[in-house]
């Protein structure tokens, strides 16, 4: 029998006096021993020296990094619903907008004028005030006058710096003042007001009295981009609370030794858990206080980051009083609940700790069953998310997830422990490095679990996000090598302005090409199906459509494709807004369409100005497409000519594919979760790594007292690393794959690239790698002499 595990032959055992724990039987505790013992616990956390402190300091510093992270997690709600409130403040009154409602004190006209700078999209608007008292937008003291600019501080630096210098040309106004925070986003966003005193409902102004009227017509948001939530919101969460989980667990052997002590006089198995969970206690609730002051520090200086173009103001970064409270009463009990079930495989008897000396295999069969579970609730799930009858069923996509990233967590320690059991020989730092392994395997597992299921879900993440920009993206078609192919879209068009803008566009530098013309859509008597109308004079024509004789006064008419309806016969009536009639359709002479640069073809009739009434038709677009080169500035040239020849009009490089905006504010603020997600692995991982080395700082010392090179412990403290770490992220990479490949069922998706896993994968042994690098001169310090003292 081990000496740690019985007492000495003849040796009288601890006796209960009745004063101590040890007059109860185990598992009948009251509620004031349970109070008793984690005070006793508390005190041990607090009051054991500098070596307590630290160890009491580096778990509550493990425990905050996560707290911090949850409680920016538990503020996504409140900063979507600011956003949101925002947005609808400025613009929400639009939809009640009266375009030809007579003037009044308080009506402004308003008008679009977004428009796009080197990446960046700008929120522009052209105000007019109708009398002497008009209602404000957002932000705003008054009204600009014509040719003034009220624009947001990132605006305003931009246009003062260098790189603004062709972005202030385009605006053309004078700068008269900032727009407040309540009429803006974030901090960051470009947005502007400009005055103007020649905005007309006819022209396709509108007129409003209020500009926050909420919005009444929300789309509800699309199954896919639902589904694609739930999974980051999974993802990004679940290494955080593995991360919570494993730094109360910091200074265990040192804990468990001390509590093999109380054993000796007197405290039985349930007593020394229940002090254990007390000391973890301590360190959790310092964590939980210490995680609310990184929360509200960061708070303070969020409005300065911006990250893939989001940006938000401190004021809207607050967790709800639900989820806050909720993360303040979790962390604590999931760190007794932690330290509890971590003592289930630990023997600690009066004489020592002896984890059991023939230590059993982990076995698989259970660890098997979260990830088959998980598994078992996606796959049914097929096809869920796609078609006309979408759904998302939220909480049994969100259990899959868990369950199965989960698996990546319980499968990791097995499959190390079998792996590294069977490692031999090698240099002295591979043998010291495989030896740590193979006596505490479980704690290298531990170390690098957050990082692996972080990759797994990254995968997963980067699997669905492909299949979802797909979906939601209108993809464009180029033209060859060197050069650039966009579309010019607006509306409340006239020929002249059509024939106008064209010319403006080809002299515009950098510009090769440019057609133009004007397109409206019309509803005929006795069918169901409209008309297509294209107005251009001869020489606009002939670039749509092979016209060998074009005069004044004709109408042409193009075929459209195999199986779509093509344009009426002649005589057949065209309607107006009303209904009544507003032109018959002449004879027309048929034609071949021309496939413009963009791919498209014009289909229906194309007609001269003199042979139909333009005036009649209802809100004639504009039309048109620019081939040039492939450059930046011949890029900006042209947004700045269409910009000041109508701000509302709409630029599209077809080289850039159009993805929804609600997929792109979803792509941005996951990538920047994932950023504070990163931060944390890292941040984390370092306090661990140190802890472990603080931990072995005898052991360390004693090496370097019997010889063993500095040179040769880096090296075995990077092997004790890079072997879980390289069996982690294998093992991530497949259970990513696979929950990549569930997650496109439901859409019924294809797999895309199955090599995604590159650099996510990369980039997860990359932390890895710096965290252990960051570790090394805590490593060398450990080393010293003064390490062999003791207490």
């Amino acid at each position: 029998m081990s000496a740690g595990t019985a007492t000495r032959e003849g040796a009288p055992a601890p006796v209960a006096d009745g004063s101590g724990p040890g007059d109860r039987p185990e598992g009948r505790a009251r509620p004031a021993d349970w109070a008793r013992d984690l005070a006793m616990g508390a005190r041990f956390a607090t009051s054991g020296g500098r070596q307590g402190w630290t160890r009491t300091l580096l778990t509550a510093v493990g425990v905050a990094l996560g707290v911090a992270v949850l409680l920016l997690a538990a503020a996504v709600p409140q900063i979507a619903a600011a956003f949101d409130a925002r947005e609808e403040a400025r613009s929400g009154g639009l939809l009640a907008a009266r375009q030809y409602a007579e003037a009044t004190e308080r009506s402004v006209l308003t008008k679009d004028a977004n428009t796009h700078y080197r990446g960046t999209d700008l929120h522009g608007r052209l105000v007019q005030a109708d009398g002497s008292s008009p209602v404000r937008p957002p932000g705003l003291d008054e009204i600009p006058a014509a040719g003034e600019l009220v624009v947001s501080p990132a605006l305003k630096d931009l246009l003062e710096s260098p790189e603004g210098r062709a972005l202030a040309e385009r605006l053309d106004g004078r700068v008269t003042g900032t727009i407040g925070e309540d009429g803006l986003l974030g901090p960051a966003e470009l947005a502007f007001y400009k005055g103007a005193d020649d905005l007309s409902p006819a022209d396709g102004a509108d007129r409003v009295e209020d500009f926050g009227l909420p919005e009444s017509d929300e789309q509800p948001l699309d199954p896919a981009l639902v589904l694609l939530i739930v999974v980051a919101c999974t993802v990004l969460i679940m290494p955080v609370a593995v991360f919570i989980a494993t730094a109360v667990r910091f200074g265990g052997e040192q804990r468990d030794a001390r509590l093999a002590a109380l054993r000796l006089v007197g405290a039985d198995a349930a007593t020394t858990r229940r002090m254990a969970a007390g000391e973890a206690l301590v360190g959790a609730l310092l964590g939980v206080l210490l995680g609310g002051w990184f929360f509200l520090l960061g708070r303070v200086f969020i409005g300065r980051i911006e990250l893939f173009g989001l940006s938000v103001y401190p004021v809207d970064v607050a967790p709800s009083l639900g989820l806050g409270a909720l993360i303040v009463l979790a962390v604590p009990v999931t760190s007794v609940a932690v330290t509890i079930f971590a003592l289930r495989g630990v023997a600690i008897e009066p004489l020592g700790l002896v984890r059991k000396s023939e230590q059993r295999a982990r076995r698989l069969w259970w660890r098997l069953v979260p990830p088959g579970a998980g598994a078992a609730l996606l796959l049914p799930l097929a096809g869920s998310v796609a078609g006309e009858d979408a759904s998302v069923s939220g909480v049994q996509i969100t259990a899959a997830v868990v369950l199965l990233l989960g698996g990546v967590a319980l499968l990791l320690p097995w499959l190390v422990e079998r792996i590294v059991g069977r490692l031999r020989g090698g240099p002295v730092s591979w043998q010291l490095a495989t030896r740590r392994l193979q006596l505490s395997s479980g704690n290298a597992s531990r170390a690098v679990s957050g990082i692996t299921i972080a990759v797994a879900g990254a995968i997963a993440l980067q699997m669905l996000f492909s299949a979802v920009e797909t979906d939601q993206t209108v993809q464009g078609r180029g033209g060859p090598e060197k050069r650039s192919v966009a579309n010019i879209y607006g509306t409340h068009a006239t020929v002249g302005g059509a024939e106008t803008l064209t010319a403006q566009l080809r002299r515009t530098d950098g510009v090769r090409e440019a057609a133009g013309y004007l397109q409206a859509y019309e509803e005929v008597r006795g069918s169901d199906d409209g008309v297509t109308i294209a107005v251009g004079h001869c020489a606009t024509l002939r670039r749509i459509a092979r016209i060998d004789d074009c005069r004044e006064g004709e109408v042409y008419k193009v075929p459209p494709e195999e199986g779509e309806t093509g344009a009426p016969p002649a005589g057949t009536a065209v309607l107006g807004e009303g209904g009544e009639q507003i032109w018959r359709t002449p004879r027309a002479r048929t034609v071949e369409g021309i496939e413009g640069p963009e791919g498209g073809k014009v289909e229906g009739l194309l007609a001269t100005p003199s042979a139909v009434p333009v005036d009649a038709l209802g809100s004639p677009n504009y039309q048109g497409w620019v081939v040039a080169d492939h450059t930046a500035a011949a890029l900006e040239n042209l947004r700045t000519t269409v910009f000041r020849a109508d701000p509302s009009y709409s630029v599209f490089e077809r080289l850039d594919e159009e993805t929804s905006a609600e997929f792109v504010t979803i792509r941005r603020a996951v990538l920047a979760a994932a950023v504070a997600v990163l931060l944390l692995i890292g941040a984390s991982m370092a306090v661990s790594m140190v802890e472990q080395l603080r931990e072995r700082k005898r052991q360390l010392s004693v090496l370097v007292a019997f010889g063993t090179r500095r040179s040769t412990l880096s090296a075995s403290v990077l092997w004790q690393t890079a072997v879980p770490v390289v069996l982690g992220i294998g093992l991530a990479v497949v259970f990513g794959l696979g929950l990549g490949w569930g997650l496109l069922r439901l859409l019924k998706a294809p797999a895309g690239d199955w090599l995604v896993f590159l650099p996510v994968a990369g980039a997860g042994a990359g932390v890895i790698g710096l965290v252990t690098l960051v570790s090394l001169p805590f490593l060398w310090r450990m080393m010293r002499p003064d390490g062999l003292r003791t207490e």
